[in-house]
């Protein structure tokens, strides 16, 4: 896709404006492979639908992962537009749905390797810097407000909060992990275990 045509459908997507009664169709392998293939021979109509059915799981997940508003929409669009040049690989094997999982956390995981990268240079041991914040020692709460946990995870470094995310929440086992973030087994049950230790002190 040229330079001018990624912009134009950048902006369609960041002013598109799903309508609150449009009816979502009927989930289906061959549905959803026809709409690839509709959107694959060039049918913005069929782009547009399936930007209506599934933007706002994809920002989901992009915000769960990255705890950033900003970075969850700008991550959105990316990801949208990297489906529109990629459509042709769905061969409707697995639901549409389930394509754009994956392919939303691989762009999320990119996006946190990218992060890391920049950050690796100002430890030895290249583990991203956490913030500090101080915390009164009263005891894990037995139950957790969401916003509160919502916002404790924000704070955690990208390395930590993937991992807990993939696991935790997307339920991922420790093997699918290591192999997207391409480390060893060991290093995921590792950081996971960090991961929750932080998120008690920051929910302290």
């Amino acid at each position: 896709m040229m330079m001018n045509e990624a912009t134009l459908l950048s902006e369609s997507l960041l002013t598109w404006q799903p309508s609150a009664e449009a009816a979502r169709p009927l989930a289906g392998s061959q549905y959803d492979y026809q709409l690839a293939r509709r959107i694959a021979c060039g049918d913005m109509a069929a782009f547009e639908e399936l930007y209506r059915q599934y933007h706002r799981r994809v920002y989901t997940l992009c915000l769960r992962m990255t705890g950033n508003a900003a970075e969850a929409e700008d991550l959105t669009q990316e990801i949208f537009i990297h489906v529109h040049n990629k459509i042709g690989s769905f061969r409707g094997d697995s639901a549409m749905m389930t394509w754009l999982h994956r392919v939303t956390v691989n762009k999320v995981l990119m996006h946190f390797r990218k992060m890391v990268r920049r950050r690796e240079k100002t430890t030895e041991d290249g583990e991203t810097p956490e913030p500090q914040k101080s915390v009164e020692s009263t005891g894990w709460m037995p139950a957790v407000d969401r916003i509160s946990l919502e916002r404790a995870i924000a704070q955690l470094s990208p390395g930590y909060r993937a991992v807990l995310i993939l696991h935790d929440v997307e339920g991922y086992e420790h093997a699918e992990i290591a192999r997207l973030l391409n480390v060893a087994i060991g290093t995921s049950k590792s950081q996971l275990h960090k991961a929750r230790m932080r998120l008690r002190q920051l929910m302290g």
